[in-house]
Parts: C-alpha cells; sequence; structure tokens
C-alpha cells in the first residue's frame, strides 16, 4: 500500500482513536511518510520505533497485531502453554506499563496465564524469570538505549533467550496470516487466564545468583569507591542490592535514578555515547571514584570508566572491557582449578579478535555468530538439551553487553558491572589502574585499535539507498583495503567466504546483510545495516606489535569504505 492509503485506512478506522487521527492531520509530509510507508520491522533485537500512530511506529495496533501472533505461535507449540504462562516486563519508557497491560490483557483474553512484575525490571530479569517460573516465554517492553521517542518489543523461548530466526519464522508466518494492524481478529478462548504479580521472591533470587558470579568476593574494598548510575532505567534497584550485599561503596547518580521516561537528567541513554558520561563523570571527580559503571535503560548492556594511571578519567570500549574482563575470568579460574579443560567462549563476527587470542591462550574454545545476543543464548540452550558439549566459560559482543554465567540467557548488565567492579579492585589493589592492565594485555596479545562508524539513513529514501549500498558491496570483491591485500571475504548474505585465489567455502550461519573483509595484516572491516536504527554500521580493527599507526590505519580503511559505498 502506498504512503497515502495506509494513512486514509488509519484516519476511517474505529480501532483508531481521535487523539491519533488529529496527530496524524497535523503530520508534515516528511513524518507522514515515514510512519507510513513500512510496516514497523523485527529487527537484530525484536521490534523497535518511534511511538505513534503509523504502520511504521509502535503503537497498541502495532504492539497488539504482534503479541496476538506471538500468543498463537505459543498456543501452537504445548498444550500446558496456557497454564504455564508468559512473562512480560518492561523498562521506564513512555508507555511501556500500559503495553505490558495490554498485552497481558491479550493474553489473558486468549486464555494465557501472564506473570508480570509490579513495576519495571531489567531485561535480564526477564529471562530468568522466564526459566525460574517454567514459563513458556516472554516479552519484554522496551527500546533498550534508544531515544526517549522510541519504545520496542521483544520475545522469548521457554529457555529465557531471544527467538532465533529458525523458532520466529512461524510467528511471521502467523503474522503474514493475520489481518493489518486494524483488522487483526483476537480469538477468545472460553475460560480465560489469569495475571500474576511476582512478589520480591523473584527479585532476591535473582540478585543472589547475580552475586554468585564473583570469584574474588574477600577483596578488601575500603577506599575503593564506585560511581553507578542506571541511566534512568530498570536495572536501579537490583544493582544497588547486588553492590550492597557485595559490600561495596557505591555513589548513585542520584538524578538518573529517577525513573524517569523522558530521560531528563542525560544527554543520550546510551553507554557509547560520549554524552551520556557527563554527569557520572563530574561524580567521579567530585568523590574521587576510582571506577564508573552504567548500565543502559534495560539493563542489558553496560560501561565502565575509570580513574587513569594519569590521573584522568577513560572510557574502555566495549571490546576492551570484554577482552580484560576474559582475561581475569580466564586467569582467576584457572588459578583455583576451576577452569574445565572442554570450555567455550561466545563472540559475535564483529566483535575484537582479541578476546579470541586470549582464549587460544587459556585453552578455550571459541564460537562466533551474527550479530545478535540471541544466537549466543540459544547455543547454550543447545548444548545444554543434547547433554554433552563445552561448557560455557564468557559470552560478549562488542557493544557493551556480555554474560558471566548463564542463568540468564542474555545480555545481562547487572552480572557484567558487578564483575567489572571486581575486576577493577583486583588489579587496584595490585597498584594498577585499567589503562595500565590494558597496556600489559596488549604488549602479551598484540595490539588491537577498534572503532564502529557509522551513516543514517532516514525516512522512506534513506531505506533505498541503503538497499543499494549494500547490494553494490555484495557485488565488489575488493582485492585491498587502503592499500591492504584482502586474504578474506565473508559474504554473510551467500553464506560464502571467499578466499584471495577465488576459492570458497561455506559459512555455517544464517543469512545477514553483513560483509566482512579479513585483511592480510590481521586488521577487518566488517559492514551491516543496524538491526534497531535506520543506519549502517562499519566495525574497523587494526592489529598490529605496536599501537603506532594503527588509529591511522582504521581512519584509512573508513575513507576507503565511504569512497565505494558513495558516502
Amino acid at each position: 500500500m502506498s504512503v497515502i492509503e495506509n494513512m486514509q485506512r488509519w484516519l476511517n478506522s474505529p480501532r483508531v482513536s481521535e487523539e491519533d487521527k488529529k496527530t496524524i492531520r497535523s503530520m508534515d509530509e516528511e513524518t507522514r511518510n515515514d510512519a507510513f510507508y513500512k510496516n514497523v520491522e523485527f529487527g537484530t533485537a525484536g521490534m523497535r520505533g518511534i511511538l505513534g500512530p503509523g504502520t511504521n511506529r509502535i503503537n497498541y495496533q502495532t504492539i497488539g497485531r504482534a503479541n496476538v501472533a506471538y500468543a498463537k505461535y505459543i498456543l501452537s507449540l504445548s498444550p500446558e502453554a496456557k497454564k504455564r504462562g508468559i512473562v512480560i516486563s518492561h523498562d521506564n519508557r513512555f508507555f511501556s506499563r500500559e503495553f505490558t497491560l495490554f498485552c497481558a490483557k491479550q493474553f489473558n483474553d486468549m486464555g494465557i496465564d501472564a506473570y508480570i512484575f509490579d513495576g519495571l525490571r531489567p531485561t535480564p530479569e526477564l529471562s530468568f524469570a522466564v526459566r525460574q517460573s517454567h514459563a513458556i516465554g516472554g516479552v519484554m517492553i522496551t527500546a533498550s538505549h534508544n531515544p526517549k521517542e522510541h519504545n520496542g518489543y521483544k520475545v522469548y523461548d521457554e529457555t529465557g533467550c531471544q527467538l532465533t530466526p529458525d523458532k520466529i519464522k512461524p510467528m511471521f508466518a502467523i503474522l503474514d496470516a493475520m489481518g493489518d494492524e486494524l483488522s487483526y481478529e483476537l480469538p477468545e478462548a472460553k475460560e480465560k487466564g489469569k495475571t500474576i504479580v511476582f512478589g520480591p521472591e523473584m527479585d532476591n533470587i535473582y540478585c543472589e545468583k547475580v552475586e554468585g558470579c564473583q570469584l574474588n568476593p574477600q577483596l578488601d574494598k575500603k577506599d575503593f569507591k564506585v560511581i553507578y548510575t542506571p541511566q534512568h532505567g530498570a536495572s536501579y534497584e537490583c544493582a544497588m542490592k547486588v553492590f550492597q550485599d557485595c559490600g561495596y561503596e557505591i555513589i548513585p547518580v542520584k538524578e538518573q535514578c529517577v525513573h524517569d521516561p523522558a530521560f531528563g537528567a542525560t544527554k543520550s541513554p546510551n553507554p557509547e555515547v560520549a554524552s551520556s558520561w557527563e554527569l557520572a563523570l563530574e561524580y567521579a571527580k567530585k568523590y574521587q571514584a576510582n571506577l564508573v559503571v552504567m548500565t543502559d535503560p534495560d539493563g542489558d548492556r553496560c560501561g565502565l570508566a575509570y580513574l587513569s594511571s594519569k590521573g584522568t578519567y577513560e572510557r574502555l570500549t566495549g571490546n576492551q572491557s570484554g577482552a580484560l574482563l576474559i582475561d581475569y575470568l580466564l586467569s582467576e579460574r584457572k588459578k583455583k582449578g576451576i577452569l574445565p579443560e572442554d570450555s567455550v567462549m561466545y563472540d559475535t563476527i564483529v566483535t575484537s579478535s582479541l578476546g579470541r587470542d586470549i582464549c587460544a591462550h587459556y585453552g578455550v574454545k571459541v564460537e562466533s555468530f551474527l550479530t545478535g545476543f540471541k544466537f549466543i543464548g540459544s547455543r547454550i540452550a543447545h548444548y545444554e538439551e543434547v547433554g554433552h558439549g563445552p561448557e560455557f566459560a564468557f559470552g560478549y559482543e562488542e557493544s557493551y553487553g556480555c554474560l558471566i554465567k548463564p542463568f540468564v540467557r542474555d545480555k545481562d548488565g547487572v552480572q557484567a558491572i558487578l564483575m567489572y567492579t571486581e575486576m577493577a579492585l583486583y588489579y587496584h589493589r595490585l597498584g594498577k589502574t585499567l589503562d595500565v592492565a590494558f597496556d600489559e594485555l596488549q604488549k602479551r596479545f598484540a595490539y588491537h585499535v577498534t572503532e564502529m562508524k557509522d551513516a543514517y539513513f532516514e525516512g522512506m529514501e534513506g531505506a533505498g539507498k541503503m538497499k543499494a549500498m549494500m547490494d553494490h558491496l555484495h557485488a565488489s570483491l575488493f582485492k585491498e583495503i587502503a592499500g591492504i591485500p584482502v586474504v578474506q571475504t565473508g559474504d554473510y548474505l551467500r553464506r560464502v567466504m571467499i578466499y584471495a585465489d577465488g576459492k570458497e567455502e561455506p559459512i555455517n550461519l544464517p543469512p545477514s546483510d553483513v560483509m566482512k573483509y579479513i585483511l592480510k595484516d590481521g586488521s577487518t572491516l566488517c559492514v551491516r545495516p543496524s538491526g534497531t536504527e535506520p543506519k549502517v554500521k562499519f566495525y574497523i580493527e587494526a592489529v598490529g606489535k605496536e599501537e603506532k599507526g594503527l588509529r591511522e590505519k582504521v581512519e584509512a580503511i573508513d575513507a576507503f569504505i565511504r569512497k565505494e559505498a558513495g558516502l
């Protein structure tokens, strides 16, 4: 349908409120086109979009249609689905609570029990609660680190893992067979389901499990100050309980501990953005803190900053912090005799190779997946189901997401900030700041400079331009990039790895619109459209025995690919 046809459907529908119709009539042409040119889509982390009326927006109509399709999918899995129920949680965003109660009512009307919390809870606790309550699935209402104008909807299986492409495919088939967002029918059951509110027991069990991640709980915590901010989000209560139970001196950024949907005390809720750190770093300087940790609004990702050897506060990227934590966890487990001989670390194809090099040193296997933590959670479940295979050692993505223990099957920012804090304290007691510890790590395994660049493609025209750019890259085989020979080209849409001599071998991963180039000197470039925002991401890594010249190499690779992509 055209933009005008979609808009008229909404203006003529009795399912659309007069208030929403008034909003539609007041839209300028650009806003109207963006709101109605397509249906809001499921990406790498569920369905996300701008709040408001329209087919390409998050609203009761688009959420409701997806929710009914998910419920139908769940009912097809087991005759016990209705009583096992579905867990729903949400973050601090506009309409998050309202959407949660709306989804619970839809489930109840279809005869399915719904479990909810008395308020917002972080994504990892949703994953945990699905497993702990033996529910048949889960829903998280969140747009993660996206701007305040956004919200979203994520779906989980009975293992507490987001639905992978093979599992969500039947749900998409159900969606396709349903009416559109204004005409779908909700099949009502004769016997309605119930909505059950979790008590504090779920929080307590989750927090106790997180506290069990510690390796050196006996470390002296005196005079070690940590600043913590939840970015107005859902992990505040759990994180503070965990920190206090473990004896850390935590100073919360009080302005950002309010569950404000407008994110009024931060310039960005995204830990990857420098401006999100401004207030927390002011606190750090005021209190002369050793460490600053941040979770994003739904509590599945975290970042950290630290007091450096130069007396300045510096930030670590997700690649850097993840590599440091891998080395700390594996070395301490080995020292204590609790590192299994057959263990595995999971990462993604866009994550730095430094973590893989560290794992090789400790004899830990590595499996790399497409972007999206659901692939890591699914692999954990696979080995659990078959009853044999390597033991989970760690899982992480470059975008500040990691998992220390698999009682959760998604990224867990609460686990992460606890263990990053323990790691920083451990090095502090050795007289080392994190920049010194990371430099020593790179001297052992080579220097890795990584950077994620991006290019935005807003609106209806932008989507076409982004597709044309990716089509061009899939059709182009570069022999060299920035003067460095290309030795392997991974076309993940065709699922084939192409070598410099023309030989090809299959890639055993689901198809994905991604191109990855591996260069002769160990540097890499990976290009992929974002699954949550209208942009293409360029993941660049330069590797060398010394740090000198690596940042310039990153910039040269970026300049090359932008020119080739016509940017």
